[in-house]
């Protein structure tokens, strides 16, 4: 369902990193990291980060570990 880039990001994105940190994390620019998300929200069906990432962990495409910061 996710291309391997796009659960990266939701994997960054869901420990509540920044699209900046995301983007020198896997060294991609600020507009390809939107587009990573932009593409995960459309293919979750969902409209928030939030949303992406529970509904991500819910499909088996993230761990339960997941889901923002300790």
């Amino acid at each position: 369902m996710l291309t391997t880039r796009e659960t990266d990001v939701l994997q960054l994105l869901s420990t509540g990193s920044s699209y900046k940190k995301i983007s020198s994390q896997l060294g991609i620019s600020l507009h390809t990291v939107g587009t990573h998300i932009k593409n995960s929200y459309r293919k979750l069906e969902v409209h928030s980060g939030a949303a992406a990432v529970m509904r991500a962990v819910q499909l088996g495409l993230l761990p339960s570990s997941y889901g923002g910061k300790s």
